[in-house]
């Protein structure tokens, strides 16, 4: 059967773009920047590029478009034995989506509530207690919330829709959804550097304090950034380059979702912190008062910022719409990419049409989502994500990074991509794949446990963060009990 192909190169690029460039951009960048030392924290982000960065994103390209599979089956022409870390991406993609979607639903609603401003008189109860209608606690599921089940039913018809015929109908979609926020983006950024306290803003968010660089965990939050933002270990990257001509250039397409993907991420920051700059002078408080971190920013303070722009109910509902219309446009190619990820591992190992692949895995998704859409649906989000974020896509990256470079020889690979390539990398590749990269993450990885031992995330009680923590446990031993058992079967 003949595979899937972009229908130019332009089409993949924009949907490597979308894939990184998600909803995280939009706040998580912003907070990560203001929270770790200002602009001296670019120094330890772009280092994280280079040595980090690049190389993994470079890897995945080369082992999607040389293989001509998707993460599980990349892995495996390696080795059968590793084939099952391809399929530990794609389990962390699945669950990260099922999440995902829950996230865009929420912007639906508040899209639909900037033409009769339902959020702009406190954004904070709009959206704990009519959008989410948040319960006590995560042992209260509390049956259904309706706006974020409506907001779920329309963000899986969507994907469904834009994947159903392969990367064709993606490269299609991709030139209006990969543009679209950037401009929805610029609208705001100019909106924002106009406003009266902006530079106070983006002093804040941008001002530099090098002293932090000597602090380590600055530099362990620049390289999650990194490997977070690019979409890396959730299979997006491979499955699309396998869509690609063999002889396609690699480094240049990389370098361009890269810096496209870091552009976006800075005109996100300088968006939110000009507005928030403005808000901080409305209201008489400092900055770091209304500054917040994760989804609060984006629903919650975001959104009060706008209320209190000047001009009247038509130019907040019109800013209000500006900004979440570029969340949902940055969210679905993430979403999308993630499920592209599943559909073409599944469809490489079993077969089946394209069509029901993706209709069947997306229903799979979307009732495994309904846990989100219940009242009890944030505090269970916060755990998933905190452990499949934080453990799953890591793992996902370390292994690839090893299998590489101590069971394929990566001067072969670095070989194909050069040979395909304008630019040419040198041995400093190698170097990267087999020992920095590995390293760094596992650094990461050791971090992340020594945090959470003895930790409530989030406040929750002990006993749903054990439950939480057993679910990447019981997956990880999962996915060794597979390894394990293909190893033995490969040498009997």
């Amino acid at each position: 059967m003949q595979r899937d192909r972009w229908s130019n190169r332009a089409a993949f690029v924009l949907a490597a773009i979308g894939s990184a460039a998600g909803l995280g951009n939009a706040w998580r960048f912003p907070y990560m920047a203001y929270s770790n030392g200002g602009g001296a924290f670019l120094i330890p982000y772009f280092v994280a590029l280079l040595t980090a960065g690049i190389p993994l994103i470079v890897l995945e390209f080369s082992m999607g478009q040389k293989t001509q599979r998707g993460a599980p089956g990349a892995l495996a022409k390696v080795g059968r034995k590793f084939e099952g870390f391809g399929w530990w991406a794609v389990l962390s993609g699945t669950i990260i989506t099922s999440y995902y979607a829950g996230i865009m639903a929420w912007a639906w609603d508040y899209l639909a509530g900037s033409f009769t401003l339902g959020w702009a008189e406190d954004a904070g109860a709009y959206f704990y207690e009519n959008v989410l209608q948040i319960s006590s606690g995560p042992g209260t599921l509390g049956g259904f919330s309706t706006p974020v089940l409506i907001g779920l039913v329309i963000t899986w018809i969507a994907i469904y829709f834009i994947l159903r015929n392969g990367a064709e109908s993606v490269g299609k979609v991709v030139l209006i959804t990969v543009p679209l926020p950037v401009l929805l983006m610029a609208i705001l950024v100019l909106r924002a550097v106009t406003l009266p306290g902006a530079i106070e803003g983006l002093n804040y968010f941008l001002e530099p304090n090098f002293a932090m660089l000597t602090n380590l965990s600055v530099w362990i939050d620049a390289y999650s950034q990194v490997f977070f933002t690019l979409s890396l270990g959730f299979g997006i990257m491979i499955a699309y380059a396998s869509y690609m001509p063999e002889d396609s250039d690699i480094i240049n397409n990389a370098l361009i979702t890269v810096f496209a993907n870091s552009g976006i991420s800075f005109m996100a920051g300088i968006a939110v912190f000009g507005t928030l700059g403005y808000m901080a002078q409305a209201q008489g408080v400092p900055i770091s008062e209304v500054a917040a971190a994760g989804v609060g920013l984006a629903f919650v303070v975001y959104p009060n910022a706008i209320s209190l722009l000047p001009g009247g109910s038509f130019v907040i509902g019109f800013f209000g719409f500006v900004f979440f219309a570029m969340l949902l446009s940055l969210g679905i190619d993430s979403a999308f990419s993630i499920v592209e990820a599943g559909v073409a591992g599944l469809k490489d190992k079993w077969g089946g049409s394209k069509k029901k692949v993706t209709l069947y895995y997306s229903i799979f998704l979307f009732v495994v989502g309904l846990l989100f859409a219940t009242k009890g649906g944030l505090y269970w989000l916060d755990i998933v994500d905190h452990y499949v974020n934080t453990y799953g896509l890591v793992v996902a990256g370390l292994a690839e990074a090893v299998i590489i470079g101590w069971f394929y020889e990566p001067d072969e690979l670095r070989s194909y991509f050069n040979s395909v390539s304008e630019y040419q990398f040198g041995n400093w590749w190698n170097v990267m794949i087999k020992f920095i990269i590995p390293i760094v993450l596992a650094v990461l990885l050791v971090n992340a446990f020594i945090t959470d031992i003895g930790t409530q995330y989030g406040g929750y009680e002990l006993k749903y963060l054990v439950y939480g923590g057993w679910i990447g446990v019981v997956g990880f031993l999962a996915v060794a009990s597979y390894i394990i058992s293909r190893q033995k079967g490969i040498e009997d």
